[in-house]
């Protein structure tokens, strides 16, 4: 039996009545109840149900009009409600129960456009398992709007790419004694340490061998950053000022950034290295004994400021790139001396 809807656009739901209760919130997750057995849906809800045939109609209460599936997403109700309705019914599909992420819906509902349940399970099981943030892939991301959670992007051909957006912890166990006063020269980007010690490279895997591969006693070439961290700790004989002052002339601004980045890893026992291959600021090493038995990297780490604005197709990107080399894509954002770290990954509801 097809029932008819009722269209509040000032409440924006749609109400239903007869046995909606017991046929559609009860059973199925959808809306949430009114007096009796009437119930209230959001648009997409109801633009669900219009698209599935269990609502024969929804009638505008102001207007008196009859709409169909076709007429009432022609409308477009509500912010976003195209890509919105996209996901909510790819989910649909896949088994889930899923509310808009608003009271009444929900008691204390999550910043979120959607709260979706566990397979099996509805909002009144006190249970969440994605809060879940919709856009088109045309809408900007600013760093600040970065939450916990799930991003749906949909795409300009309405394919769903999801992301599962956490705060990141980059930690590890990699430690070292560093050398006192190590000879060094500063060579336009990079610092030549002339006689260091073995296990600067071989342990604490600073630089590169300027010898190549074969090599006894390694003379290392390090980047700018090694070298500001280096220095910083009496590591190598130059000056802090003069190091800092190369990298901004050869970086810019980004230097100090990464700089910060580079530092932070490093207190935290993670190992740096260029990420230049992967085009990302670093690949990081958790726990480094030897360099002749270091293993992958396990992150890709890119910096930016925290006022940075993301594209979603230089997410996807990114993301894609990092699953490809079997890594996790971090992104560290830099607001003065303060680092936010958030980490993204494919997800597949």
């Amino acid at each position: 039996m097809s029932l008819e809807g009722r269209y509040d656009e000032s409440a924006n739901v749609v109400r239903l009545g007869e046995n909606a209760r017991q046929r559609f919130h009860d059973a199925r997750g959808y809306g949430y109840p009114l007096s009796g057995n009437e119930i209230a849906l959001a648009p997409v809800e109801a633009a669900h149900l219009l698209y599935r045939g269990d609502l024969e109609a929804v009638v505008d209460v102001e207007s008196g009009e009859r709409l169909s599936f076709r007429s009432f997403v022609a409308r477009e109700p509500g912010t976003e409600f195209g890509v919105r309705f996209l996901v909510y019914a790819d989910l649909r599909s896949r088994g889930f129960y899923l509310s808009p992420a608003a009271e009444p819906w929900l008691v204390d509902p999550p910043t979120a456009d959607f709260a979706v349940f566990p397979r099996g399970k509805g909002p009144g099981d006190g249970e969440i398992a994605y809060t879940m943030r919709v856009i088109g892939e045309r809408t900007d991301v600013p760093a600040a709007d970065l939450a916990s959670g799930v991003l749906a992007v949909v795409d300009e051909e309405s394919e769903i790419t999801y992301f599962d957006v956490g705060r990141a912890d980059p930690r590890g166990s990699s430690t070292a004694t560093l050398p006192d006063g190590c000879d060094a020269d500063l060579l336009a980007d990079r610092v030549v340490v002339w006689d260091p010690p073995l296990d600067l490279y071989e342990e604490a895997f600073y630089g590169q061998p300027l010898e190549g591969r074969e090599y006894d006693r390694p003379t290392l070439q390090c980047s700018l950053l090694e070298a500001a961290f280096l220095v910083e700790r009496g590591a190598i004989d130059l000056e802090s000022s003069v190091v800092r002052e190369r990298g901004r002339e050869v970086e810019g601004e980004r230097f100090g950034r990464r700089r910060r980045v580079y530092t932070a890893l490093r207190e935290r026992g993670v190992v740096p290295k260029t990420g230049y291959k992967f085009g990302a600021d670093f690949r990081t090493y958790a726990d480094v004994e030897s360099v002749d038995e270091l293993g992958h990297s396990e992150l890709l780490v890119r910096v930016h400021s925290a006022s940075a604005v993301f594209e979603p197709r230089d997410l996807a990107l990114d993301v894609r790139l990092a699953h490809g080399v079997r890594k996790t894509m971090v992104f560290a954002l830099v607001d003065g001396e303060e680092i936010e770290w958030w980490s993204l990954e494919r997800l597949t509801p």
